[in-house]
């Protein structure tokens, strides 16, 4: 029997709109660990990581705020998903804002290098989260994770897993981004990643976009890290999220790509993050993660 480890990471320090950290209470009161269980698996719920209060801390650094805060998170998600890849099970990180990933997706990449193995990785987004400080107009650090997993900054979090880039680039897909930075969409021209933005989705469809995606994150591949930003759906389906942005993708897209995914059986790690509770209606945006989730790890139509 599989066996998954559910961790929440309740870490809002990342966005200037509050809320996210109650996004993995709110996965879990929307049946999250039950549902996966019914499904066949071992499911072990770590509860969640602690993560500082804004209200106790300082912002710092305006170009990365709270960055040595965010930091500690992070290297404490980074410990917690590798105990559980070094168990077998699959980490199934909940956010949280989008800067957590900084720590899992090193977790996967240094557990996979430990296997002399490569990790391929699946950036489902709105936003490219490749700014760094120098680019960033804002200074959050939510939008900064994937530009430190592609190294070297911000440098607080590029080094967590003690190698820099964490990750390869040719192996790193982007799906659904639709709102860059003007500094930032160089960043992300000029870094080699592969990117499907969501006039690709509209023209291709997510059935070849997916495909394709997989194919790209699979080159000498032997596993799979997605780190799912709910804020990719369209707010008419995912109205709790803190930075929602018009056109994104359908639900059937969502799920179509999630089942493509599970079809793979190259799965080894999912982070599912941006949930913000206080935005959203009657718990929607949280049942549809959770369906999501179940959609990834293996629940079928038939």
């Amino acid at each position: 029997m599989k066996a998954i480890d559910i961790i929440g990471v309740p870490l809002d320090l990342g966005a200037d709109r509050r809320g996210v950290d109650m996004g993995p209470s709110a996965l879990r009161i929307a049946g999250l660990g039950d549902r996966l269980a019914a499904l066949g698996y071992a499911v072990t719920d770590r509860g969640n990581l602690e993560a500082p209060v804004r209200e106790t801390r300082q912002p710092g650094d305006a170009a990365k705020k709270y960055i040595d805060d965010i930091a500690g998170v992070c290297q404490r998600l980074f410990e917690a998903a590798t105990t559980s890849l070094t168990a077998g099970a699959l980490p199934l990180v909940l956010g949280g804002d989008h800067s957590l990933s900084a720590g899992s997706v090193a977790a996967s990449a240094a557990s996979a290098r430990r296997r002399d193995e490569r990790l391929g990785l699946l950036w489902i987004d709105a936003h490219g989260d490749m700014n760094t400080p120098d680019t960033s107009p804002s200074g959050n650090v939510h939008g900064m994770p994937l530009a430190a997993l592609l190294g070297p900054e911000p440098a607080e979090l590029s080094t967590i897993g003690g190698a820099s880039p964490a990750i390869d680039a040719n192996r790193t897909v982007l799906i659904g981004v639709r709102n860059l930075d003007p500094a930032e969409r160089e960043h992300v021209v000029a870094s080699g990643v592969h990117v499907f933005t969501m006039k690709d989705v509209d023209r291709l469809g997510m059935a070849a976009v997916a495909e394709r995606a997989l194919e790209l994150s699979g080159r000498e591949a032997d596993g799979l890290h997605v780190s799912f930003d709910l804020d990719v759906c369209d707010p008419g389906i995912a109205p709790g999220v803190g930075t929602p942005v018009r056109g994104g993708i359908s639900y059937r897209e969502a799920h179509l790509a999630m089942e493509t995914v599970a079809d793979s059986g190259r799965l080894r790690a999912l982070d599912l993050v941006e949930l913000n509770p206080t935005l959203d209606d009657h718990n929607a945006t949280a049942e549809l993660g959770v369906e999501l989730v179940l959609s990834a790890l293996g629940l079928r139509i038939l």
